[in-house]
């Protein structure tokens, strides 16, 4: 076995979801926090070996498991052979995972913003092309139309989609036409979902600007250092979790467009990515009843009241996940399809309704059987903003059977109109 995998090799939390490739059914694994690009596909059987890489068993243990448990003698050399491969890709917890983790940490520590992680893949990575990409999202038939003249202020708060643009671009358009036409902010509050977790901390906060292809979309430094004065812990402990996760990364694309095409102004951001609601749940707690979490809420509260800006709250949130690439044992069928709609339309209404602890309770109802991804930044945006009701603006579903996700545009604004 290779001296890098370890005596005792260690699968690290990687993403797992099923696949067809060349004809073949396989099992893909990617890393959620972006430190690789790498997506490894491994025949299915594979995945009886994966659940034994637990850093308790050598090579020769997990041969003699998979003997004991499904009668089949793996060879030595075949099992070495898969677990250098996983090492090379950064998928065991090993020497060379750390080295590169480190490498990694100091060059985003170094760098004066954070990258545009996604341009040129996730979206266009050229302004006129983006912006053309970002106009046709409004254009779309299931778009708005292109954002009108201006509206009395009205739009304090959005619950946003982080879903791939090609697949919700629309949905973006929906939110993001609200907020051209109807807001006045030059400090929004952007609350990201952090797919890989956070280490334990409910937050993680950056200073640098978030670079697009616009241009970078500056940090409001004032707001975010009276924020970290007034948090509990340490807000940038887990920074490192910005440098590859879109949910933020995405808005900022959109805030920027609007910033340098539409309002012809200068607007910074407070990039929070969090990580609590599905923690909590685990531990049969009410998230606000967290010190860490209502710490930091509170704190947030207390920064906007006492720092003078005009804010908006920006939740990057999609909400179900549901079908085989998820975890669930059969294709999403038309009937689950519709079910999920009506749930989800259900737990919207809480949503509109600025109702937090009724959001997570809903939530914890059904044991979160949708997989609803953008909990913690929904229940921070509902938790922070003041009272009042928003409205739906868009519902939608990227409807493949293997893997379906859904997600909404909602609008929050200081009078609520019929």
């Amino acid at each position: 076995m290779a001296e890098d995998g370890g005596p005792h090799p260690r699968l690290r939390a990687v993403e797992v979801f099923p696949a067809v490739v060349d004809g073949r059914e396989v099992v893909c694994l990617r890393d959620p926090s972006g430190l690789t690009d790498a997506v490894l596909a491994v025949p299915r059987p594979a995945v009886a070996i994966l659940a034994l890489l637990d850093g308790t068993r050598s090579i020769r243990d997990v041969q003699a498991d998979i003997m004991r448990r499904h009668g089949a003698l793996v060879p030595s050399d075949q099992l070495a052979a898969l677990v250098e491969t996983l090492d090379r890709q950064l998928f065991l917890e090993s020497a060379r995972y750390e080295a590169e983790r480190a490498r990694v940490a100091e060059a985003f520590r170094t760098s004066a913003v954070r990258p545009a992680a996604h341009a040129g893949r996730a979206y266009a990575g050229e302004a006129e092309s983006l912006a053309a990409q970002l106009e046709a999202f409004f254009a779309h038939p299931d778009g708005p139309g292109a954002p009108g003249p201006p509206r009395a202020p009205a739009v304090r708060g959005l619950v946003a989609p982080h879903i791939d643009f090609h697949r919700g671009g629309p949905a973006y358009a929906w939110a993001y036409k609200a907020m051209a036409e109807a807001c006045d902010a030059d400090c929004v509050v952007v609350i990201g979902t952090a797919h890989a977790g956070l280490d334990g901390h409910p937050f993680a906060a950056t200073r640098k600007a978030y670079d697009t292809p616009f241009g970078p979309l500056a940090v409001d430094e004032e707001v975010l250092a009276a924020l970290a004065r007034r948090a509990p812990g340490d807000l940038f402990a887990a920074e490192l979790a910005h440098r590859g996760e879109h949910s933020i990364e995405f808005q900022a694309v959109c805030l920027r467009y609007l910033a340098t095409r539409v309002w012809h102004r200068e607007v910074r951001i407070v990039p929070l990515l969090a990580s609590f609601v599905h923690e909590c749940l685990a531990r049969g707690r009410e998230p606000g009843g967290e010190p860490a979490v209502a710490g930091v809420l509170e704190a947030l509260r207390a920064t906007m009241a006492a720092v003078p800006r005009r804010y908006c709250l920006v939740a990057g949130a999609d909400l179900a996940h549901v079908g085989p690439r998820f975890g669930d044992p059969e294709p999403v069928s038309p009937t689950r399809l519709a079910r999920v709609e009506a749930e989800d339309r259900a737990l919207l209404d809480l949503v509109t309704a600025v109702d937090p602890g009724g959001f997570v309770t809903a939530v914890a109802a059904d044991g979160d059987s949708r997989r609803i991804c953008g909990l913690s930044p929904i229940y921070a945006v509902l938790a922070a903003l003041p009272a009042g009701r928003g409205r739906l603006l868009r519902y939608g579903q990227w409807p493949d059977p293997q893997g379906t996700v859904s997600f909404a545009s909602v609008v929050f604004e200081e009078e609520a109109r019929s």
